[in-house]
């Protein structure tokens, strides 16, 4: 492969410093002959214009979509509760547990409940659809790049 930080030998370029302009043709004849050596493995390129890897990707974004929509307004009214409804957020429940720690408590476990539907979805919907396109494409564990 022609390496365009050291010009060849003889080329007047080599003494002034300056690297050859790239794809201007100005290769050496030897370089000029080569093809391209095509790549081993999956054809990625392929695999993602492919019909599968679409659906693959519309089912993915069936659940991260929404699920992302419904989580971020539920924070947003959390913190605007927070922000705006004082009175709201400091009524008791129970002896000093007031709604606002009732709610805060409520995003943490949300976010555990979310993360526990997408593996849920994720090891039902898209994992199989997933290694039916690693091996046709090829790819098994050991290969992956």
């Amino acid at each position: 492969m022609y390496d365009v930080a050291r010009p060849a030998a003889g080329n007047p370029l080599e003494e002034t410093g300056q690297m050859p302009a790239l794809f201007t043709g100005d290769r050496p004849p030897a370089a000029q002959h080569r093809r391209p050596v095509p790549r081993p493995g999956p054809d990625y390129p392929a695999i993602q214009a492919s019909r599968e890897f679409g659906s693959l990707r519309r089912r993915f974004r069936a659940f991260v979509f929404p699920m992302s929509l419904a989580f971020f307004a539920w924070y947003m009214t959390y913190v605007l509760l927070a922000a705006y409804a004082h009175d709201f957020m400091s009524t008791k429940v129970f002896g000093q547990v007031n709604v606002g720690i009732l709610l805060g408590i409520g995003q943490f476990a949300s976010t555990a409940l979310v993360t526990w539907l997408y593996l849920r979805y994720a090891r039902r919907h898209l994992d199989p659809r997933v290694a039916e396109l690693r091996a046709r494409a090829g790819l098994t564990e050991g290969t992956r790049r």
